[in-house]
């Protein structure tokens, strides 16, 4: 039974990593390289990501500054972040590729609430779902006598209190980010 919860905790652990993944390209008004995380540019007939062709900074909250290695790369590296359809508009010097992030409206910050929320509510039931197959394990070990009635109810509970664990992990990282797109 301790390779089911192995999996029960790698599985959740998962879900989370991928909830805290999705929550960082939700836009808070504030400047974050986070966003530019899966912007590919076409670096001499190859995808890259843009962190590797140019230093990304953030000088002032609501903007961001990419620096490219090569200058060249710049209407390229324009190109591909309006084409990721990121609601950022980006303008360039000749040097330089600036961003500025306008600040989130009441309503458009109520809709990043529940978009978070929901994203929320999808984690869980990942996690809920990994629990049922856990349970169905513990069950099927039981049904072909490998365990004992009382042991299967204990590895349940086991498995239940797993999951009200990873639930509130999934509350606490939903609140966190609910806190920082309501308050700039």
């Amino acid at each position: 039974m301790e390779g089911i919860k192995q999996e029960l905790d790698r599985g959740m652990s998962k879900s989370i990593e991928s909830l805290k993944n999705q929550l960082s390209k939700v836009r808070t008004g504030r400047a974050s390289a986070n966003v530019l995380d899966g912007v590919m540019v076409d670096y001499y007939g190859s995808p890259t990501p843009v962190k590797q062709v140019g230093q990304i900074s953030t000088p002032e909250a609501r903007l961001l500054q990419i620096q490219p290695f090569d200058k060249t790369l710049i209407p390229e590296i324009e190109k591909s972040i309006i084409n990721a359809n990121l609601g950022l508009n980006p303008s360039n010097d000749g040097n330089l590729i600036r961003i500025q992030f306008p600040a989130l409206t009441e309503e458009r910050r109520k809709e990043q609430v529940k978009e978070i929320k929901k994203l929320g509510e999808d984690a869980k039931i990942a996690i809920r779902n990994i629990r049922r197959d856990g349970n169905d394990q513990v069950k099927k070990s039981e049904k072909n006598k490998e365990i004992s009635e009382d042991d299967s109810k204990k590895f349940q509970a086991e498995i239940q209190t797993i999951t009200d664990s990873f639930i509130k992990d999934v509350d606490k990282v939903i609140e966190t980010k609910e806190k920082e797109v309501l308050t700039v």
